[in-house]
């Protein structure tokens, strides 16, 4: 799991430069040992001596510019590295509805499923998405008819900050893989990622 504890927005000054780092230099130690690695082991990805990242991380060296972003560069390389892909939060089973399907079908088996929305497939393509607010909004008899704009569609090792900025636009995010589709994902499991 990604820890979203570590300090961001830091300003750090360097004669007349600011720099605008995503992590706070006196805590690399705390960061380091948050994402699970040796000082080695980070030096190498850094490209800093071994040596050198023991200095900083007792504060006895103020790093220069060049090892600041460096540092900077090897803590994203393993956040990144360290953060869940869609196929580890996905809901495995995709409930789909066809374009012709009548509401009054899609409203049990939402009930019976305690959801809120159901992807509409056509030949294999999600060309749309019924919601509790769609069914309300736009009154149609059938789902083609009461659907809204289809939501994305991500690979499986699709990364959670992508998952999350595309869950700040739309309800649900569908997973395919190969062709198929391989699960959904919703605000309420990034949640229980999440927390």
């Amino acid at each position: 799991m990604v820890d979203n504890n570590i300090p961001i927005g830091i300003f750090i000054k360097y004669g007349i430069f600011t720099i605008n780092m995503v992590f706070d230099i006196t805590k690399l130690k705390e960061i380091r040992k948050k994402l699970g690695i040796t000082q080695r082991h980070f030096s190498q990805i850094a490209g800093i001596s071994q040596s050198a990242i023991a200095k900083i991380e007792a504060g006895r060296l103020d790093p220069s510019y060049s090892n600041v972003l460096k540092i900077e560069k090897a803590i994203e390389i393993l956040r990144k590295k360290k953060e869940k892909e869609a196929r580890e939060i996905m809901i495995k089973k995709v409930i789909t509805a066809k374009p012709s399907e009548k509401i009054e079908k899609i409203i049990k088996t939402m009930m019976k499923h305690k959801i809120s929305q159901i992807p509409v497939a056509d030949k294999g393509n999600i060309i749309g998405l019924v919601t509790e607010a769609s069914i309300l909004e736009k009154k149609g008899k059938t789902a083609k008819e009461s659907m809204i704009e289809a939501p994305p569609t991500v690979s499986g090792n699709a990364k959670i900050s992508v998952i999350r900025t595309l869950l700040e636009f739309y309800p649900i995010i569908i997973v395919k893989e190969k062709g198929s589709f391989i699960g959904v994902i919703t605000k309420a499991d990034l949640i229980k990622y999440i927390s």
